[in-house]
């Protein structure tokens, strides 16, 4: 079982989603992004999670545009986006049309492909949140 250990972060994602369109929560493999973000969304309204490496999760996306209309006025968060990140120029206009806040919350590895992908599809409309590793000073206990 896992254990949750409150992060500093979490309160500023938190109000970096009320600030902005997208946010993402960028880091290396098994540092906490998905923990921290259901955490998070545990205590939001009208959510919804996409694990990305789960072939059923990963079709619902085939028709990106259908599926974020479907789920307008919820916070869509999608785990694992470097495996879609083509769907970055729909979400833009996605973003663009709604103009509203708190549309989505990603989740991915911190690579330098997927950082100029979406700084270049979504610049403006998205706030970075880098979730390295700091150290035990980090922690909010």
């Amino acid at each position: 079982m896992q254990t949750y250990i409150p992060r500093f972060l979490a309160e500023k994602i938190r109000n970096k989603i009320k600030q902005m369109p997208a946010v993402s929560i960028l880091g290396p493999r098994q540092c906490g992004k998905s923990t921290l973000a259901r955490e998070i969304l545990k205590s939001m309204t009208n959510t919804v999670y996409l694990d990305l490496e789960r072939p059923s999760d990963v079709n619902k996306l085939r028709d990106p545009e259908a599926f974020f209309t479907l789920n307008r006025g919820k916070l869509i968060c999608l785990d694992e986006i470097q495996r879609v990140s083509e769907i970055f120029p729909v979400m833009r206009s996605i973003i663009d049309a709604e103009g509203t806040n708190g549309q989505f919350l990603i989740l991915g590895s911190a690579s330098p492909v997927l950082l100029r992908q979406s700084s270049e599809s979504l610049a403006g409309r998205i706030s970075h949140i880098d979730l390295s590793p700091k150290g035990f000073d980090y922690f909010r206990f």
